[in-house]
């Protein structure tokens, strides 16, 4: 049977990448250090995926196991010198942590094999492949680069599938809302994934995702965190928070619009069809969940900053997006590391300091402005 290595058996990983490649036929072996998962995989060797849905459908997931890649590494290495895929859902900033052990891996099957194998970072973040590419490649000597370069493909992707937390426990099965897209760049003829949408050019899709999905389910996020709500669906159900959503929405819509040169009908679309998935009551999705990390979510080339830059630069409306940046910078969840780091540095250096490091938009632009005076009236 084929098999692919996935990086990452939480809620996500099974319940949309992993999930994907069995019901494509492929053998998934999981990789993660959560030792309880990896027992019961190797255990029980399926699990169910539910959807978020009044029948809850149910499909049951098959061919799987789990490797711990800290105590397991020669395992590991050996799994991916046999697979036809490499994947990961661990979060953009874990990639630099597992780069030397897919570098090691990735040595071992270069010797051994010219086959193709194809590397796919499925995260949250533009050109995620790009990224964990650069991180194996700082583990690799000059001639297995060579290799490497010749016998693997590096993919880069968008994916959107909203897994709520749960507690599962002690459960494998895991909760997705109906919607998923999985769309990979690439212009080569790779073996076929059910759900894994092929492309020329990513960055409209990803673009249009990370500034619609993800821009949303933030400035949903903090608004309710600010007006004390529990889940994003109720967050949704004022009407204020709605119209603020929508209007900072039209905002990503025009750069979108302009950038891509989306048809502004269908891209409305769109975005009416990516609020109701928020609306969605079946998935409890927590106002803290979706807003952790706030730090990253803030960074320049993230879901709030990069399209409210960029709609400075087109000349386009970006108040509603200085709005959100604001609430985000109140965001002070005790439960969540980045929060309360973030609230550390504006208490100490202050709001202009933190727009600048966090950012990285300089106190004199026109956008930082407009994002303290926000941060002022949200505060009181």
């Amino acid at each position: 049977m084929k098999k692919a290595v996935h990086f990452g058996a939480g809620n996500i990983g099974r319940g949309f990448i992993g999930a994907l490649f069995s019901e494509s036929g492929y053998h998934v072996v999981f990789v993660d250090i959560a030792e309880q998962i990896i027992n019961q995989l190797n255990e029980e060797k399926k699990y169910s995926v539910m959807l978020a849905t009044d029948e809850q459908e149910t499909v049951t997931i098959e061919n799987v196991s789990g490797l711990n890649n800290i105590k397991q590494e020669n395992e590991v290495v050996e799994a991916i010198k046999e697979s036809a895929f490499l994947t990961t859902a661990i979060g953009p900033n874990i990639l630099p942590r597992i780069a030397p052990l897919i570098a090691k891996g990735l040595s071992a099957r270069v010797e051994e094999t010219s086959e193709k194998l194809y590397v796919i970072a499925c995260e949250n973040q533009i050109s995620a492949t790009d990224l964990l590419k650069g991180y194996i490649m700082e583990h690799l000597d000059e001639a297995v680069k060579e290799k490497v370069l010749a016998n693997v493909s590096f993919l880069n992707s968008a994916v959107d599938r909203i897994v709520p937390i749960q507690n599962n426990q002690g459960s494998l099965d895991v909760l997705v809302e109906p919607y998923h897209e999985w769309v990979v760049e690439t212009t080569q003829d790779i073996p076929p994934i059910e759900g894994m949408k092929i492309v020329p050019e990513l960055a409209p899709y990803i673009e249009r995702k990370l500034f619609t999905v993800n821009t949303g389910h933030a400035v949903i996020a903090y608004f309710g965190y600010l007006a004390n709500k529990e889940t994003i669906d109720q967050t949704l159900a004022d009407e204020e928070i709605h119209k603020q959503v929508k209007a900072t929405l039209g905002e990503t819509g025009a750069y979108l619009i302009n950038e891509y040169n989306l048809d502004p009908e269908d891209h409305q679309k769109y975005i009416d069809k990516i609020i109701s998935r928020f609306q969605n009551a079946h998935l409890h999705d927590g106002v803290t969940r979706v807003g952790r990390s706030p730090i990253r979510k803030l960074s320049p080339d993230d879901r709030l900053v990069r399209p409210a830059s960029q709609a400075q630069k087109a000349g386009l409306s970006y108040t509603n997006l200085a709005k959100a940046i604001a609430a985000a910078m109140l965001f002070d969840y005790k439960e969540d590391e980045e929060a309360v780091k973030l609230q550390a540095m504006i208490k100490e250096h202050g709001v202009a300091y933190v727009l600048q490091e966090v950012c990285g938009l300089a106190e004199s632009s026109e956008l930082a402005k407009e994002i303290n005076r926000h941060y002022g009236v949200l505060k009181g």
